[in-house]
């Protein structure tokens, strides 16, 4: 064998690396998980309905690609990417099934036939309506990922709350919720909520990862906010 050929192998083979570490659909919902912000084994776990042990098998075969990185504090240890370049990867290797593989959408649209107000709203069009605060933009993910990092002006209302707060929502405005991305269900149960309440509510088509990656305004706060009552909701930050 040449040293040119042994070369490309090599090369490729390392390339191959992080193809077999991203083979599996749970290390691939991890790191879209892990797009929202660090998260510990038990967190990641619960959130894509695994077993302690078996997130962390996933996570370890991430880890050796060299994907992310791990902090250990007393009995936990705390994963996050190990680069924005690892979410940058996520999304395009989804973008790119959304375009070559018809099941993707096929399997969408089944998902969500027969539900009202699922039309999508996209990120420029919200940011539109909300400068003309036309819009109340919830975030209804868990607190935890709202105080990483929210859309500028989005109230933090988890859908574990959202039953017990939809009085505060203002009457007649309308609503957009967000969650982790297009393939997130948060969003859509809320939607769901407010709507059997009344609300006339949207959600928005893309997550905070895709609202971040578009280079449009966001925040990083250490707490979820004002009641939905007494905020007044407009992003900062001047045209993108």
């Amino acid at each position: 064998m040449s040293i040119e050929r042994e070369y490309k192998d090599a090369t490729y083979g390392q390339f191959a690396r992080i193809g077999k570490a991203v083979s599996h659909p749970k290390r691939l919902e991890i790191l879209d998980l892990l797009c929202q912000g660090p998260r510990t084994v038990e967190v990641l776990a619960r959130e894509a309905n695994l077993g302690v042990a078996s997130a962390s098998q996933h996570l370890k075969a991430l880890r050796e690609a060299r994907l992310l990185d791990a902090d250990k504090k007393g009995l936990y240890v705390t994963y996050r990417l190990a680069n924005e370049a690892v979410c940058a990867f996520f999304r395009s290797l989804r973008t790119l099934a959304e375009s070559r593989l018809a099941e993707v959408e096929q399997i969408t649209r089944r998902f969500l036939e027969g539900r009202k107000g699922m039309e999508p709203v996209a990120g420029r069009e919200l940011l539109q309506r909300v400068r003309e605060g036309r819009v109340t933009v919830l975030d209804v993910r868990p607190v935890e990922e709202y105080r990483a990092g929210h859309i500028a002006g989005a109230v933090s209302v988890p859908l574990r709350e959202l039953r017990a707060r939809i009085k505060e929502v203002p009457p007649g405005q309308e609503v957009v919720a967000y969650c982790r991305g297009p393939y997130c269900v948060l969003a859509v149960q809320a939607v769901e909520m407010l709507r059997k309440a009344g609300v006339k509510a949207y959600r928005l088509l893309e997550g905070y990862p895709d609202w971040r990656a578009a280079g449009l305004p966001v925040e990083i706060s250490s707490r979820a906010g004002a009641a939905l009552k007494e905020r007044k909701v407009r992003p900062s930050g001047g045209t993108p």
